[in-house]
């Protein structure tokens, strides 16, 4: 899959236009998805030396991008008046509606081929269960 993944409160917390701690477990999700074959797109409203320096921070971290706020690494975006939208199959990204779910749970939904719907059902089928089971124990003293 081609997958677009924001920066700034996706990877690593909101502190534009300073880069801030990375978000438990985003790096290692992102290479661990780039060795099964996924095409990183990092989708950004950073530009010039904001987008630089968090290349640098994704690059210190072994974490390198198909693409940088195009579809692919030749595109000519020059011609375009604005960003436009991606071609990708999945988009990272902490805006969306429900916030960002932990990086397990992103890596679940795409290596399961799961929604975030199927997450949250199968959370609280098993909370439910387990209340259940807990309601039925009887102590006898």
């Amino acid at each position: 899959m081609v997958i677009a993944v924001d920066f700034d409160g996706t990877i690593v917390e909101h502190r534009y236009p300073k880069i801030g701690k990375e978000i438990p477990f985003a790096v290692e999700t992102l290479k661990m998805l780039q060795n099964e074959h996924h095409r990183l797109i990092l989708w950004s409203v950073r530009d010039g030396h904001l987008l630089d320096d968090a290349l640098d921070w994704c690059r210190k971290r072994g974490l390198e991008f198909y693409a940088v706020n195009k579809d692919y690494p030749e595109e000519d975006v020059e011609h375009h008046d604005s960003l436009r939208k991606l071609k990708a199959d999945l988009f990272i990204d902490d805006r969306n509606l429900g916030g960002l779910p932990d990086w397990g749970e992103i890596y679940k939904m795409i290596k399961e081929h799961k929604t975030f719907a199927d997450i949250y059902a199968e959370r609280y089928e098993s909370a439910d269960s387990f209340e259940n089971k807990k309601k039925k124990k009887r102590w006898f003293f």
